[in-house]
């Protein structure tokens, strides 16, 4: 599709649909709509208020309209408004997908949605969530997975068209570091260290909610065998949720060298002083945790599960699921070959040399939305 529209055409409109949704997914829409605005298509992005403070979509040009999360009559009504004179809706997520396929029902308005993640859910609720994807599936024109498991998923639930997408990892207004002198790295890295009480020993950093489907009761696990080591590591978790209080007791009944930072803004630099990272889920798409991880030059250490095997390639060190005793080796491997440590290091930058840009995610958006709105230019 051409960076903008042809003369005395008008331009394409796209409505970006947005749930609460994680941060990284706002991230990834803040990146697309800049790069669409920057080729000429109009772009409305519909978020909950919260997620539009955090992510200035107007900043980069695109109109932002505050629509609420929840499915009831008036937040669809209010969507549905946004969408009517719409020539395509781009929504992000399952939640997102649902409540868009609901304010398109009746129009003609081409919908694509990215499956960024899956909903973890047990029980009664993982029917639920089963119905909710193939709703989404069906009503889709196109579906756009973050990884093969995805796509793999969508297929399943009835998608017509699904594809792999090409999702870059956000620039941010710092530079990475990677891009940083080897003095400056240890600047930063020397500040995040002492500030977390890790000088003279070494830093083990996770980052995430604390939910169940994280792995942090196998971390925890694997923790005990950490004692061994001289000197005894230090494992830091950023994050804030629901099992808190379930870790805090057993951190302090078991002595574990462990420390719960709770919701932190400055992951990249704790992950900055960490001589691991730490990602123990039992399912990812592309983690920026594991993104953030080897574009710092940081060994990771992650479960092989969902989408993580095929964004981290030969740069991490991967290890089943729910096993702490390979977590533990693992660790102890990093942490004790120094060669094998640098040669993470040095794969996790030749790694990131390969995800997207956001030039290419853009480009691949703007190929299925030209696909999807070239009927409607010929009539």
């Amino acid at each position: 599709m051409s960076s903008h529209a042809p003369h005395g055409q008008t331009p394409l409109r796209t409505v970006q649909v947005l749930g609460g949704g994680s941060a990284g997914s706002g991230a990834h829409v803040r990146s697309l709509a800049a790069g669409l605005v920057a080729r000429g298509v109009r772009v409305t992005v519909c978020a909950p208020a919260e997620v539009g403070e955090s992510h200035t979509f107007d900043a980069v040009g695109a109109r932002y309209a505050p629509v609420a999360r929840r499915g009831d009559p008036a937040s669809v009504a209010a969507l549905r408004a946004e969408c009517a004179d719409a020539d395509l809706v781009h929504a992000h997520g399952v939640n997102a997908g649902l409540r868009a396929a609901l304010a398109l029902r009746g129009l003609r308005v081409p919908l694509v949605v990215t499956w960024h993640a899956r909903v973890h859910a047990q029980g009664p609720r993982a029917q639920v969530v089963r119905l909710m994807e193939r709703r989404v599936a069906r009503a889709a024109s196109v579906v756009l997975g973050t990884c093969c498991d995805l796509v793999d998923r969508a297929r399943r639930r009835g998608a017509r068209d699904a594809r792999l997408a090409a999702v870059a990892f956000p620039a941010r207004d710092t530079d990475p570091a990677e891009e940083m002198s080897p003095e400056d790295r240890e600047v930063v890295r020397g500040k995040a260290r002492a500030e977390l009480g890790a000088v003279g020993r070494p830093l083990l950093v996770a980052v995430g909610s604390l939910d169940a489907h994280r792995g942090y009761e196998t971390l925890l696990d694997a923790a005990h065998t950490w004692l061994g080591l001289d000197p005894v590591p230090l494992l830091v978790i950023a994050g804030e949720g629901p099992l808190r209080g379930q870790l805090q007791r057993r951190i302090e009944a078991e002595r574990l060298p462990v420390r719960l930072l709770g919701r932190r803004d400055d992951a990249p630099e704790i992950l900055a002083g960490a001589d691991a990272a730490l990602l123990t889920s039992r399912w990812e798409a592309r983690s920026p945790v594991a993104q953030e991880a080897l574009r710092a030059r940081v060994p990771l250490i992650a479960s092989a599960v969902g989408g993580t095997p095929e964004l981290v390639g030969d740069a991490a060190s991967l290890v089943p699921y729910g096993d702490a005793g390979a977590l533990g080796d693992a660790v102890a491997r990093v942490l004790g070959d120094a060669a094998y440590g640098e040669a993470l290091r040095d794969r996790g930058i030749a790694q990131a040399a390969t995800w997207p840009t956001e030039d290419e995610t853009v480009a691949q958006v703007l190929s299925v939305y030209d696909e999807l709105t070239r009927p409607l230019v010929l009539r």
